[in-house]
């Protein structure tokens, strides 16, 4: 009997206290629900159905919730009356114009004094076919060792992002221009590169990860290099070593930094050459000889002016190296974006201000002609990088 009379008086109390904490919540709680939402992220693009669940809780109770799709309830004063809940609801996003819609949620919950929250998200809804095509028709290119291909498309409409596959690499391709449709890759031919036809395709996807490929042939073309030899005195070559860092090391720098480099153009149009051009000491893709290096392909152009005359950015960018290493000497390295890279080497000097990080216009100082590091007279070397590779830059002076 005492047995009884105890769980009839536990059960007596916890009915009192449950209904004092519901009771305190009832009339002095107040905060708001908490709401969550899955399926939609705002920003985001969507097409076809986007299944969406909607949680939220309550220390008391969630009363109410409505849903509103660009103004117009999916879900209106919808009754839940539940501490925590889960509901599920779909947007056919076939009914939606494309572009940006919102979509806002509200609860509000059970307690005396209706404490309501609202959230809003801003989505994109794209249903639209993606189309791609070449702007020239025939995508089959012949091309010399040495040289770059720039290969352009258009599109129906903006892409998530779009790349090139050529020569067992990943090129990223970009808008020509802000708010283009039209798309272009640069895709460089080392001037060692084995003549032969070789497949590229590019893969264009749209912001809801629809997929359209494009195929075209590269015919890589043997271009006759010259040859030439280089005599620099030893103890040059080792006066300079000690003066500047390791080439090993700056080489090391251009890999990490084009992986880093941004991907969209901060040029537009021509490049020019970086100094008046007295005469071209030695072309691209000479075969040189030297005592020093051994047998190479001297994969830039060295351009002979008067000594110390200025030295000016060949285009638009940002100045990622200003260093001084051995066999280069005074260096600046101007990234381009898309990983296209302008290298200055065997400057006798910077100009007062230029720093890394710099951004530069096309013709601004960046420093003067010398014969720093391994070099037999003053004179530039320009080269240009398209990722490691390195192409001749004076066909960038002649085409955008």
């Amino acid at each position: 009997m005492k047995k009884l009379q105890f769980l009839v008086w536990a059960v007596v109390i916890g009915i009192f206290l449950w209904a004092g904490k519901n009771t305190y919540h009832y009339f002095f709680d107040k905060n708001c629900p908490e709401l969550l939402i899955s399926g939609v992220v705002g920003g985001n693009y969507y097409a076809g159905d986007i299944s969406c669940v909607l949680n939220g809780s309550h220390s008391y109770k969630v009363g109410k919730i409505s849903v509103f799709l660009d103004g117009t309830p999916l879900i209106y004063n919808f009754s839940i009356n539940k501490s925590s809940f889960e509901h599920p609801f779909t947007i056919n996003t076939r009914t939606l114009t494309n572009g940006k819609h919102d979509l806002k949620i509200t609860a509000i919950d059970g307690a005396f004094h209706k404490n309501t929250i609202a959230k809003d998200f801003g989505f994109n809804v794209d249903n639209a076919p993606l189309q791609a095509a070449f702007v020239k028709q025939n995508p089959d290119i012949k091309v010399f060792q040495g040289r770059t291909v720039m290969l352009q498309f258009q599109v129906s409409k903006p892409l998530k992002e779009a790349k090139v596959n050529a020569f067992s690499k990943t090129f990223i391709c970009v808008p020509e221009k802000p708010g283009s449709l039209i798309y272009e890759a640069y895709i460089p031919v080392d001037c060692e590169e084995v003549p032969n036809e070789y497949l590229f395709t590019i893969n264009c996807m749209d912001q809801v990860e629809n997929v359209v490929t494009l195929e075209g042939r590269i015919q890589v073309v043997p271009f006759p290099f010259k040859k030439g030899n280089l005599v620099v005195s030893d103890d040059y070559i080792n006066q300079q070593k000690e003066l500047g860092l390791s080439q090993t090391l700056l080489n090391d720098q251009l890999f990490a930094l084009a992986q880093k480099s941004p991907q969209e153009k901060l040029w537009q149009g021509q490049f020019c050459t970086p100094t008046d051009v007295l005469r071209v000491a030695t072309e691209f893709g000479v075969i040189r000889t030297t005592t020093a290096r051994g047998r190479y392909a001297h994969k830039a152009i060295d351009i002979v002016n008067h000594p110390r005359s200025v030295i000016w950015a060949p285009q638009d960018g940002v100045v990622i190296i200003k260093e001084r290493y051995g066999f280069s000497g005074n260096t600046v390295v101007i990234d381009h974006g898309c990983g296209i890279f302008s290298l200055l080497f065997h400057l006798d000097s910077f100009a007062p201000d230029i720093e890394v990080g710099s951004h530069v216009k096309k013709g601004n100082p960046v420093g003067k002609l010398g014969k720093t590091g391994y070099a037999n007279g003053y004179h530039l070397h320009w080269e240009m990088r398209i990722g490691d590779v390195a192409v001749d830059p004076f066909e960038w002076t002649k085409c955008a």
